[in-house]
């Protein structure tokens, strides 16, 4: 299986400094995120709940810096 990264479409920035790749993994085995500037640094390998926690306090701080 060869793994699909996917860039952020909230990537970007200055210079493209903020750059953000997701991929969905073997079944069973997560989603992987990684910086799309060092693809072969590796990547953090979260579970989906683990995913949607991240995604829901990204979503709080940015509501906050509003």
């Amino acid at each position: 299986m060869t793994l699909q990264w996917r860039k952020s479409s909230y990537s970007g920035g200055v210079n493209d400094e903020h750059c953000v790749e997701l991929g969905r993994l073997a079944p069973g085995a997560g989603i992987g995120v990684r910086d799309s500037k060092t693809p072969d640094a590796g990547h953090l390998t979260l579970s989906p709940t683990q995913f949607a926690r991240l995604i829901e306090q990204i979503k709080q701080g940015l509501e906050s810096c509003a």
